[in-house]
């Protein structure tokens, strides 16, 4: 029996990003295994506002609200609850599953959802410290907003942990599923790169946390102690300045290419000019950019950080702690790997074919999804003192919220019956809808 299922996130196409592809490649597979699925999101002006439909079926909902940075919403509690029960009426939503921990909208609509008996679910894709301002703030509103969630997941086992800390959740609740690829998309080429000039590729957003400052401090020291050694750097943000002042400070404007923002359909076509993916992080909860090039055959150089540890086994890639000295180092041990001839492309890009699965993660969600709707959902005072436990001021304020929410959610039933509220109603079957996915997914 298919669920009716939510997304929803401020984080979703046309912006291309790890969590905009997971949400979108989730989706399309439950409803190829028969669920119906919607995604609610911010809308994009000038033209990407109201109803809008992705194959294969997908409907998203862009909701008229402007963003902040970052693609990111700022909080509008109430503002999206007429939204919300609009759309989960006419829809008939059963499951919301909201993502990312910086979403105002998937923290907003666990919080609405339970006023309508839906059931809610959580993934966090990142990770965040404990020491710091922004840290703090970021845990205190996560935690507020989990507080009554049905189930959480995570992308790898330290990220579960993570979240485990940051939202105090009972771990029983969090379960780890990590993200997926479609791997025929990223194919090492018919021909390898040539042997003479080794390659290193980085594609990354040019930012802080994805560690482009040690990028910038160790290129230039692997260019000088590797003659034959160029760099591929494709992406954009706030470091490229210091990147392109680094290129021109050391005159290797003819062994560090810097290609700009990469789309995502063209990301395959540069990895495989490379033999070896450089990825210098300071945090990361999965890292997918190190899962496609190394589907893409790469031979993988990766700080230690989060979730990296998770994802390849140890003869495909070399570890360094993150620092410049021991970068470097691994980026030495890389070379001399690749040089030899100790990494078959083709041989990785098979194991990886068979590690990270699209319908194999979707069947793990289903089994989340199941044990939610087959669980008893919390009562108003259940929420409502679990709410206060977030602390002693914290807790106070976000249960006026709950309790404004609910004051709201009256009127709008009062003033907007749902009896008046169209309902959508489906003109195909999704037994043959599937079907028909099947037997293109078999050709």
């Amino acid at each position: 029996m298919g669920i009716n299922i939510a997304m929803i996130c401020d984080f979703f196409h046309p912006n291309v990003g790890g969590v905009e592809n997971n949400i979108y490649m989730l989706s399309a597979n439950l409803i190829r295994r028969g669920h119906k699925v919607i995604v609610i999101t911010h809308s994009h002006p000038p033209d990407r506002v109201g109803v809008r439909w992705l194959l294969p079926g997908l409907k998203v909902y862009y909701i008229p609200f402007p963003t902040i940075a970052s693609s990111a919403t700022l909080p509008n509690y109430f503002t999206f609850l007429p939204y919300f029960r609009t759309i989960v009426l006419r829809e008939n939503i059963q499951l919301v599953h909201s993502h990312a921990g910086l979403s105002s909208l998937g923290q907003e609509g666990i919080l609405h959802a339970h006023l309508l008996g839906v059931r809610t679910v959580f993934t966090d894709h990142s990770l965040f410290g404990f020491d710091d301002a922004a840290s703090i703030l970021t845990n205190k509103l996560l935690e507020a907003a989990l507080r009554n969630v049905d189930a959480a997941i995570c992308v790898s086992h330290t990220g579960r942990e993570n979240t485990v800390l940051r939202a105090r959740l009972q771990p029983s609740v969090v379960h780890v599923i990590p993200n997926a690829l479609v791997a025929d998309q990223f194919k090492p080429p018919l021909k390898l790169p040539s042997e003479d000039t080794i390659t290193i590729v980085v594609v990354a957003r040019l930012a802080y946390r994805k560690g482009i400052d040690l990028l910038i401090a160790t290129a230039p020291r692997i260019c000088a102690m590797f003659p034959n050694i160029r760099f591929l750097i494709g992406g954009d943000g706030p470091k490229m300045i210091d990147l392109l002042q680094m290129r021109e400070k050391y005159f290797l404007q003819d062994r560090i290419e810097v290609l700009g923002a990469v789309r995502h359909s063209d990301v395959r076509n540069v990895l495989v000019q490379g033999s070896i993916f450089m990825n210098t992080s300071l945090t990361e909860a999965f890292g997918i950019a190190i899962l496609e090039a190394a589907c893409a055959g790469l031979y993988v150089v990766s700080t230690r950080v989060g979730g990296v540890p998770e994802i390849l086994p140890e003869d495909m890639i070399s570890f360094a702690n993150p620092d410049e000295d021991d970068v470097v180092r691994a980026m030495s041990e890389a070379i001399r790997i690749v040089s030899a001839g100790k990494h078959d492309p083709y041989q990785a890009h098979e194991r990886i074919k068979h590690f990270y699965d699209w319908q194999e993660i979707t069947q793990r969600t289903e089994v989340v999804y199941e044990s939610v709707m087959a669980s008893e959902p919390y009562d108003f005072w259940t929420r409502l003192n679990r709410t206060l436990d977030v602390g002693h001021i914290a807790g106070i304020i976000y249960a006026i919220i709950l309790l404004v929410d609910c004051l709201f959610f009256m009127f709008l039933e009062w003033w907007l019956p749902e009896e008046q509220i169209d309902k959508v109603q489906m003109h195909w079957i999704p037994e043959r809808f599937r079907e028909v996915a099947e037997e293109h997914d078999a050709r």
